[in-house]
């Protein structure tokens, strides 16, 4: 965290400052933005503010008072509770409009974390709160050469152990060994560990009807074979088992068998065609040095999957933020689930994964988008024909 950062953007943006609130953990973002330790257990609340010119202020209770020990800044301390909002209320006196992670009608539900009670008794005190969604997006969204260079890494590891998953599918088949979904996953997961990959939990790996619901995972008490004349899909996601390494998320599908369906190659081709429109769009944009909203990405997918008749067969986001975790929090492609107006920032990534989901089927193609000075790239392969297995 750089204080004299966060204070020229909050100068550069006519803000007062920003204001940090938790209790309980409930914010996330605060303890990432702000580096504070792994032990600090916030069972009471704290504030700590940073004004956009002098020195930051923090508020702690008594019984943890060493909790923000670790930042920059005047410390006071309260106990009761009319202590607590009168320390507050003269900590932000100087202060006309402040941030906060507050986003208005939980627009932005990855920066919507302070209560509302919270935000209502900053306001008593005549302070008009703002969102600091694109404060968080400059602060915490936005990878180091180093970042960029382990999402290269584990991009290379992860494509390698998508193709083996789609080869040993076919192997598998060739032999009438029965082979499932969950079986599948369980051979991504182990070769994640020997390629000293880690990740949250999947990956997706979903055949024919199962494929329509995006958020699909097999378990050993769920899942469905592979057989012949299948349709599967593979969503893996993974990151360098390496300290700040940031995720790679792609999504593949591939038939078992070798003369694909006319439909099911048609909806592929429609898809395959919007996620490049979405990418392309991205790519054409920041060559132009020109300015984009993650919902204008959104626009681009979305109006080719509609013009081709299944607008309402794309029901989720094209892509989301990617980080070190895998929906990150920077601008998400999206202009279905929430109105996305923030700005597209140098030195981030996303993914562009437009869908398409019929009640028999679902096709769906991922790739991630970097964002670097001056130029973006899709980061990996991209697939351009159903995999044959």
């Amino acid at each position: 965290m750089s204080i004299e950062q966060i204070q020229a953007a909050l100068r550069r943006d006519k803000i007062d400052g920003w204001l940090f609130f938790d209790h309980h953990r409930r914010d996330p973002l605060a303890y990432s933005i702000l580096d504070l330790p792994a032990h600090v257990n916030a069972t009471r609340r704290w504030y700590y503010f940073i004004p956009a010119n002098g020195t930051p202020r923090k508020l702690v209770h008594r019984i943890e008072s060493g909790a923000l020990d670790s930042l920059p800044g005047e410390k006071t301390s309260y106990a009761s509770w009319p202590d607590q909002q009168s320390k507050l209320a003269e900590m932000l006196s100087a202060s006309a409009r402040i941030a906060m992670q507050y986003s208005p009608r939980c627009a932005i539900p990855y920066v919507s974390l302070v209560d509302a009670g919270t935000v209502d008794l900053v306001r008593s005190f005549g302070v008009e709160v703002v969102s600091s969604a694109d404060l968080v997006q400059a602060f915490e969204a936005r990878w180091t050469d180093a970042q960029y260079q382990q999402h290269l890494a584990a991009g290379k590891l992860v494509d390698q152990v998508r193709r083996e998953a789609f080869s040993w599918i076919g192997e598998k088949l060739q032999s009438s060994v029965p082979v499932s979904e969950f079986d599948v996953q369980q051979f991504v997961r182990n070769r994640f560990t020997e390629e000293k990959l880690v990740t949250d939990h999947g990956p997706i790996v979903a055949v024919n009807q199962n494929i329509s619901d995006p958020h699909y995972e097999p378990s050993a008490e769920r899942n469905s074979p592979i057989r012949a004349g299948d349709l599967v899909l593979i969503d893996l996601w993974a990151k360098l088992d390496q300290p700040h390494a940031v995720y790679y998320d792609v999504t593949w599908t591939g038939f078992c068998g070798t003369i694909v369906p006319d439909r099911i190659r048609n909806v592929f081709e429609i898809v395959r065609d919007a996620r490049k429109a979405g990418s392309d769009f991205v790519i054409s944009k920041v060559a132009k040095r020109e300015q984009i909203a993650g919902f204008e990405v959104d626009d681009q997918t979305r109006n080719y999957i509609s013009k081709h008749g299944f607008g309402e067969q794309f029901f989720h986001r094209t892509g989301h933020s990617i980080g070190t975790e895998v929906h990150g929090t920077g601008a998400n492609m999206d202009n279905l689930e929430s109105h996305d107006e923030r700005q597209i920032l140098s030195r981030t990534c996303f993914s562009v994964e437009p869908g398409i989901y019929l009640p028999d089927f679902g096709i769906r193609s991922e790739v991630n988008v970097y964002v670097g000075e001056g130029f973006a790239t899709v980061t990996g392969e991209q697939q351009q024909e159903l995999v044959r297995i």
